[in-house]
C-alpha cells in the first residue's frame, strides 16, 4: 500500500472543500453543528490555507486514490512560541481507517515539521483522543505532555511534544 501526503494546490481547494464536508459530517455525531440553508457545513478558515504562510493544506492518497486530508497551522493554545505547529484538522475516509494509514500520515507530517507541536482533541471526541494518545506516544516514545483545558478557548485534551531532535537525523 502506497501512502502519500501531498501539499494541496490552489487548484485542489475544491477537492479539499468536498472532503471537509465529509469530515464535518462524521463529526456531526459529537458536535452540535448544523448545515446551512444549502445543506453544507462550510469551513470558514479554508481559504486562509492558500494565503497565510503559517498554514499548510495536505491531501492524503492511498494507492493514488484520495483518502483524506490534514490541515496544519501555527495557531496554538499553550505554546507562546510562534514556530509551534498544530494539527487543525485531520481526516481519513472510513474505508481507510484502522489500517495504520492515519498513523503513517501523522508521522510523515511530524517529521516534515520538526519542533514544538500541539495536537488538540475535543472533550467529546473519544475516538480522536485514543488515536492521538497512541500515535503520539509511539512517535515520541512516551515523551509528551497532556493538558486538559476547559475554558473559553478550548474544551478538551491538548497533547504537546518537541521533535526538534528530528533535525539531527
Amino acid at each position: 500500500m502506497k501512502i502519500e501526503v501531498v501539499k494541496a494546490t490552489q487548484q485542489q481547494k475544491s477537492v479539499l472543500c468536498n472532503l471537509m464536508e465529509l469530515y464535518q459530517y462524521d463529526l456531526s455525531e459529537i458536535e452540535a453543528k448544523d448545515v446551512d440553508s444549502c445543506g453544507l457545513f462550510g469551513y470558514q478558515y479554508l481559504d486562509y490555507y492558500w494565503t497565510e504562510p503559517e498554514r499548510h493544506p495536505f491531501l492524503v492518497e492511498v494507492d493514488e486514490k484520495l483518502a483524506g486530508f490534514i490541515l496544519i497551522n501555527q495557531h496554538t493554545y499553550l505554546y507562546q512560541n510562534n514556530n509551534a505547529m498544530s494539527i487543525a484538522e485531520f481526516f481519513i475516509l472510513k474505508k481507510y481507517r484502522s489500517q495504520g494509514i492515519g498513523e503513517q500520515v501523522a508521522t510523515q507530517i511530524f517529521d516534515q515539521f520538526p519542533g514544538n507541536w500541539e495536537v488538540r482533541q475535543t472533550a467529546f471526541n473519544l475516538g480522536a483522543q485514543a488515536f492521538w494518545s497512541k500515535v503520539i506516544s509511539q512517535y515520541t516514545n512516551g515523551a509528551f505532555n497532556e493538558v486538559l483545558l476547559n475554558d473559553d478557548r478550548w474544551h478538551g485534551s491538548i497533547k504537546t511534544f518537541d521533535n526538534s531532535d528530528k533535525l539531527l537525523t
